[in-house]
């Protein structure tokens, strides 16, 4: 029998790592492992589980709580084939919200659902999904690994807004806005997806804000047209996730850092985009750059002290930086396992620890904690 655990992540610690209390953000902070079953947990600064959720459906992403309290899960549905080797890996299909005791409120299913499901609060949901491309549509997109798409078909990403009737209010098409050779895979990636959108969420003016991580791109679509009005300069971000807007009409992104032009070693970063000249005004990277690297997935949250809360997602790795880069918070996810889907186990054969998201949450964003319903 072996004596020394193979994973290295298990193997070098998890559970609260760092803290300074006085620098920190004191709230709790709220993760859904992506090999588990189901379970969402919620915790303190300390790291103790304060809450638990067990929903039935393994997380396809992540948790959020909205406003009112209520959790926001977005869940694999069950049973469905797969549209590509990748697809198992980050799909969805069920965005539903749950009260603290674990009953369910509400649920909708869109088998073509995958990455992002933004619940707004009101009912609606804004989601990225997928569609066919064949023939001439396929090819006529941009880059890529030529000959890699699974029978000819290229998975072209749309976006959907759904009432609380499940009724489609409002819907974007990359087909039908995106110019193909204007945003073309990267060489190296697979044509399989494009462009493969991993964030949407509107803004305060109402368009939408979104991630398209093939084609390194962060971009604004008008609401009213569909047309792209914002777009991130080519090489601020390479292969980025989760861009959010901030107070001050700034964005923040996760800019992972795969095939970052002008490097010859990959790490990732956190960066402050200004929207009016497209500069970034604000940067956080490990001192030692090649110590934070996460070639896919992560998140950033600014939280209202003015730190940042980052999600290392491959890593299981949570972390909190002041504005002048001074970790002050850290902590491992202590949750491992084996993804379900035999496809991905092929493809990530490890037992992760790995997270979409996670978020921080302030005492009055959990107010239902000392009512009686923690766990």
């Amino acid at each position: 029998m072996a004596t020394v655990d193979q994973n290295s992540r298990r193997r070098r610690g998890t559970g609260l790592i760092a803290l300074d209390a006085d620098a920190a953000f004191d709230g709790c902070t709220l993760f859904a492992p992506l090999t588990g079953s189901g379970e969402v947990y919620l915790i303190d600064a300390r790291g103790a589980v304060v809450h638990q959720w067990n929903l039935p459906y393994r997380p396809g992403r992540h948790a959020r709580l909205l406003p009112d309290g209520t959790l926001a899960y977005n869940g694999v549905l069950p049973d469905e084939p797969s549209l590509f080797p990748m697809w198992h890996k980050y799909r969805g299909g069920v965005m539903l919200t749950a009260a603290p005791d674990g009953t369910i409120l509400s649920e909708h299913q869109d088998p073509l659902q995958h990455h992002d499901a933004n619940h707004l609060g009101d009912g609606r949901i804004l989601y990225t999904a997928v569609e066919p491309l064949t023939g001439a549509a396929a090819t006529s997109v941009g880059g890529g690994i030529p000959g890699s798409e699974p029978d000819g078909t290229v998975w072209a990403d749309t976006i959907q807004e759904v009432d609380a009737d499940g009724t489609v209010t409002w819907s974007w098409r990359a087909a039908d806005h995106l110019d193909r050779q204007e945003f073309p895979l990267h060489p190296h990636h697979s044509r399989e997806h494009w462009p493969l959108v991993n964030s949407v969420t509107p803004l305060a003016d109402g368009n939408i804000l979104s991630s398209l991580r093939s084609v390194s791109a962060v971009v604004v679509i008008s609401r009213s047209t569909g047309e792209v009005v914002w777009r991130s300069e080519p090489g601020v971000v390479s292969q980025q996730h989760h861009p959010t807007e901030l107070e001050n009409g700034n964005f923040l992104v996760f800019d992972n850092g795969v095939f970052r032009p002008g490097w010859d070693v990959p790490f990732s970063r956190v960066i402050e985009i200004e929207r009016s000249s497209g500069k970034v005004v604000w940067e956080y990277h490990d001192p030692a750059r090649e110590s934070f690297f996460a070639p896919f997935m992560g998140s950033a949250q600014r939280l209202p002290n003015g730190n940042t809360f980052v999600t290392d997602s491959p890593s299981g790795r949570l972390f909190e930086v002041t504005a002048d880069g001074y970790l002050c918070w850290e902590y491992v996810i202590p949750y491992f396992g084996a993804y379900q889907e035999s496809e991905v186990r092929r493809l990530f054969p490890a037992e992760p620890n790995a997270v979409f998201r996670a978020y921080r949450y302030g005492a009055q964003d959990v107010p239902w904690l000392d009512d009686g319903t923690r766990s």
